[in-house]
């Protein structure tokens, strides 16, 4: 053996570098221990001790010492699905930044770009900005950008005299830099947020990843990100001065055709009642429980409609709901404030605020005052804003603020921008929390005018178009000062105190992809993995030292090696171990045994010609470089391919599995002779079989070449019982694919699928898909509720119809996990997966024809590896709805495919490897068939062993790995069996079959 010292070195090193990593995650998990044995099961008191160490030395390695903090963050890093957690993938939205650029212009042209390109982006994978230079030039090929963007920001960038391509060149450095902003100040925000091992990246297509360990508030996460931190100060309108053209819109209204007109849910007629119960008449308007001296609500009307019926002849007949709607249409959504006076009068309401919806009615009050109609009725300043919080305990009912916005330009006189810190504070006068801010010199110049000319009148303080305080100015402030009050929590307050010392974002971001995974699943999740890993490696270990001997100790020694140092690269990369990342782990410890599988048979052939063991060795080893070198390269590329195409927890897979086949080959080849030499060294006596195994697969002699027209129709058959069973049932996709939310449900006991639907038809305006997930008390709920909606409440409105349909069966229960995939993300999820199938076959076509220097074969390894794929996707949609467990088409699936495709070609290139070198051997023999024949039947020991090893690992993932991946290593079950025999009955027969002319 070459060069024994340099790998000798190289063992070590990395020996020592991989302990140095691992032992951080030792010493994090001591501590952690240490902190449970105190809190005695108190969260806070765990959390408080180890809080207590984070900045304290823990671990000392003589040159240096940690901290716990620092401690934590070189321990291995776990994903999501082993520790809970949250993972969002989030869209940057351009759209709002190039309406923002062309100063929101209300060019015909521009705004119908705007929307083809919204609609093109979700059947396409370019990105945003390109699709509506595209849709602009189509519209109209003569029209100019310049015209629309030569503004007074862009004024050193672009002119009237701009062409089209050089106003795209702005747009698109813009959308970019407006881009790498938003990504560093999500950054910077999860970073405040204090969350342990956080990672926040980059994917491509405007997109961004976050990843939060441990996070136990989903929803103050979806808030902090989302929110684009547009801070403004706007003046405001009267209500007095309101209400009268709230009258004529409500007439406006009712003539257009009422509530019939506004398509909408049915509304709150509360105001309806009011107006009615004055006989259609009312002076003043107020908002209902805005102080805690006034009644709810209800209750002044209530009061208000058995004052009126007292004195109202009795004999008249009151009015039905719908005459009241039909009367008072507007009114019927939006009840008109009233507050009552000194003298028990009711009078208009002083301040901005013009009235108070039912929160489930905002929708439709949108699109009454988004109406033509209705906006004439008034001044073009005019913007209706809603209050961020609901008014009432019951969280039923928000303000609507009159907000004068200028009609020429509709930028605030004072923004966010001239906010230089802020802070959480205690409120002066009340208990609340609240922020205070300070301003530069310009700001505080701007906030001293306004305030001056605005005495006894309210400001309104918006953050992200939603109305958080509107205080009525008494005099002039100067300093640059000010507060936003409000009923804030400490985490309230605190996370925008954050958000508006970061800054704001230059672009909205919107969560399009949102996994949740609770500590419970997570926890599980690490038992299954961990039973699973530890029940794999003992099979491994007793076939290889049951069927070679004492050299099978060897291999297991090397496999040893193996995983120690799969951890600790690792740990050394940062890498996040998943739990796909654990089945590839497992995955690569019985792919990790064909490298030694194929040495030792290549040695029990040598020993078998009579060759002594040392000679039998080196030749065994020289051999089977080839067939080694081409079988892990191939499935290298697949992994590459893997983690190019993919994300999340294919990524995850990906990685352990690259690292894993280069661990591999290193042990395999290197670790495995240094033991061999030594042993020998040391004249061990060394065997690689047993008086059991000694003559296993001799003198095998199946004609495999004649009977290929068999195989032919036994695997055509397969996959045309797929395409049946493809036309009636159709493929499961999960939301991966097609959009749409998921939730882990556990019960406190058995349910069925049927009673939880139709617990949740009434909440949801379409039954949900229902599964029983692993045990009888679980079961997984797939949803396409509201998954257009991108409101920041939409996932809390999904939970509540959830939570209000699941109360239904009388049960406790926890959600263990959520996901949820937008439609546009699904799209290219999809995109992606095909993608990826069809790269790896190109890339393993041309690998193979490279190496093999023959196109012949580069089309069996196709061909079979296409094969393969059919017939996994025929056994998914066969036994789809039969078996017990979940066959849906995701990026597991997917991930799933792509390693029995490397599986597949492995098994494929070691075939031909052997095929080539019995062809070279007897090139003068007449019958090429036989020589074939001899080839296919010489590499069975090795085929077959190799695929009992890994199907015994899988089997052991598939019955101990948990329901989470139990679909996943499904396929990978089928893969193995349908790879190995496709590389033997479908590749080979198809190399035959196209050579016949020549030889193979």
């Amino acid at each position: 053996m070459q060069s024994k010292g340099a790998v000798k070195f190289f063992a070590v090193a990395m020996a020592i570098v991989c302990l140095y990593q691992l032992s951080f995650t030792f010493v994090t998990k001591h501590w952690e221990n240490k902190a449970k044995d105190h809190a005695k099961g108190n969260p806070v008191l765990e959390k408080a001790y180890l809080d207590s160490i984070s900045t304290v030395p823990i671990y000392n390695i003589l040159v240096k010492n940690y901290t716990y903090r620092e401690c934590k963050e070189n321990e291995i890093n776990l994903g999501l699905d082993l520790k809970g957690g949250m993972n969002v993938t989030m869209e940057v939205s351009l759209v709002d930044l190039i309406r923002a650029m062309a100063n929101y212009s209300t060019d015909p042209t521009f705004n119908k770009a705007i929307d083809n390109a919204l609609k093109a982006q979700s059947n396409s994978q370019k990105d945003f900005v390109t699709l509506f230079g595209e849709e602009f030039t189509r519209l109209d090929p003569n029209a100019k950008l310049a015209a629309i963007f030569a503004t007074k920001e862009l004024q050193d960038k672009v002119s009237y005299n701009s062409n089209n391509t050089d106003v795209m060149k702005v747009i698109k450095t813009e959308a970019d830099a407006a881009f790498d902003r938003t990504y560093q100040i999500l950054k910077t925000r999860i970073d405040k947020f204090g969350v342990a091992q956080p990672n926040v990246q980059k994917i491509g297509s405007g997109r961004i990843l976050v990843e939060l360990p441990g996070i136990k508030e989903p929803d103050r996460v979806r808030k902090l990100l989302q929110g684009t931190a547009k801070l403004e100060f706007w003046e405001t309108f009267d209500n007095k001065d309101i209400y009268p053209m709230l009258e004529e819109a409500n007439k406006t209204l009712k003539l257009i055709g009422g509530m019939d007109s506004v398509e909408g849910v049915k509304p709150d007629t509360a105001g309806a009642n009011l107006l009615a119960s004055k006989n259609d008449t009312i002076k003043e308007v107020a908002v209902p429980g805005d102080t805690a001296k006034k009644n709810s609500l209800m209750q002044q009307i209530s009061k208000t409609e058995k004052a009126d019926t007292a004195k109202t002849d009795t004999s008249k007949a009151p009015k039905t709901q719908e005459q009241l709607m039909k009367e008072n249409p507007l009114f019927a959504v939006l009840i008109p404030a009233i507050q009552q006076n000194e003298k028990n009068q009711q009078e208009l309401r002083k301040g901005p605020v013009i009235g108070s919806v039912n929160v489930k009615d905002t929708g439709k009050v949108n699109r009454i005052f988004n109406m033509d109609q209705i906006r004439a009725k008034f001044p073009k300043e005019f913007k209706p804003l809603w209050s961020v919080k609901p008014i009432d305990k019951e969280g039923k009912y928000v303000q609507l603020i009159a907000i004068k916005m200028p009609a020429r330009d509709r930028v605030a006189p004072l923004d966010g921008s001239a906010v230089t810190d802020a802070r959480k504070m205690k409120g002066q006068f009340t208990d609340n929390w609240e922020i205070s801010m300070s301003m530069n010199a310009e700001g505080a110049r701007i906030w001293k005018r306004i305030t001056h000319d605005n005495v006894n009148h309210s400001i309104a303080v918006v953050l992200d178009d939603y109305v958080y305080s509107y205080p009525n100015v008494i005099q002039e402030i100067s300093g640059g000062n000010t507060s936003i009050t409000g009923s804030f929590s400490l985490q309230e307050a605190e996370d925008l105190a954050n958000i508006l010392k970061v800054g704001k974002l230059p672009a909205p971001a919107r969560i399009v992809e949102d996994t949740v995974v609770g500590p419970t699943l997570g926890q599980e999740a690490i038992n299954a993995g961990f039973l699973s890993f530890v029940i794999a490696l003992i099979l491994v270990l007793l076939f290889m030292i049951s069927y070679y001997g004492n050299a099978g100790w060897v291999a297991d020694l090397a496999l040893f090696a193996n995983v120690f140092f799969i951890m600790g690269v690792l740990a050394s990369l940062g890498a996040v171990l998943t739990l796909p990342g654990i089945a590839g782990i497992v995955l690569t410890i019985g792919m990790s045994v064909d490298a030694n599988i194929l040495i030792f048979e290549r040695v029990r052939e040598e020993l078998s010609l009579g060759k002594g063991v040392r000679l039998a060795v080196s030749d065994g080893f020289k051999h089977a470089y080839s067939s080694i070198i081409d079988s892990n390269v191939t499935t290298l590329l697949l992994g590459i391919i893997l983690y190019t195409f993919g994300t999340g927890p294919i990524q995850g897979f990906a990685t352990t599995l690259i690292i894993g086949i280069l661990s591999s080959l290193f042990c395999a080849i290197f670790i495995s002779r240094l033991i061999f030499e030594w042993a020998l060294g040391k004249n061990k006596v060394l065997t690689f079989w047993n008086k059991y195994t000694q003559g296993a697969f001799k003198n095998i002699h199946i004609n495999f070449v004649e009977k290929r027209k068999a195989y032919y129709i036994f695997s055509s058959v397969i996959i045309l019982a797929g395409v049946v069973a493809f036309s009636m049932k159709g493929l499961n996709f999960g939301v991966d694919f097609q959009g749409g939310r998921t939730y882990v449900v556990r019960f406190e006991k058995p349910v069925t699928t049927v009673e939880v639907i139709d617990a949740l038809k009434s909440p949801f305006t379409k039954s949900p898909e229902v599964k029983t997930f692993g045990s009888g008390n679980q079961v997984k709920i797939t949803t396409s509720y509201l998954i257009d909606d991108q409101s920041p409440d939409a996932e809390q409105k999904v939970v509540e119809k959830l939570n209000t349909g699941l109360k239904v069966l009388n049960a406790k229960y926890d959600v263990l996990s959520s996901q949820k995939v937008g439609p546009t993300i699904a799209d290219d999820i999809k995109a992606s997966a095909v993608w990826a199938i069809l790269f790896s076959c190109a890339l393993m076509f041309l690998y193979i024809f490279v190496r093999f220097r023959k196109w012949q074969y580069g089309l069996g390894a196709v061909v079979a590896l296409f094969h393969d794929v059919l017939v996994v996707l025929s056994f998914y949609t066969i036994f789809n709805g039969i078996l017990p467990f979940s066959l849906e088409i995701d990026q597991a699936f997917i991930a799933a495919i792509l390693t029995v495709m490397g599986y597949s070609m492995t098994d494929t290139v070691v075939v031909f490897d052997r095929i080539r070198e019995f062809v070279g051997v007897h090139h003068h023999a007449k019958d090429q068939r036989k020589v074939i024949n001899d080839a296919l039947n010489a590499t069975l020991s090795r085929t077959i062993n190799t695929s009992l090893t890994i199907f015994f690992v899988l089997l052991a993932i598939f019955i101990f790995g948990g329901e989470v991946i139990r679909g996943f290593t499904f396929a990978l079950l089928i893969g193995i069996v349908i790879g190995t025999y496709s590389s033997i009955c479908i590749a080979t027969p198809i190399v035959v079959d196209f050579a016949k002319k020549e030889k193979v």
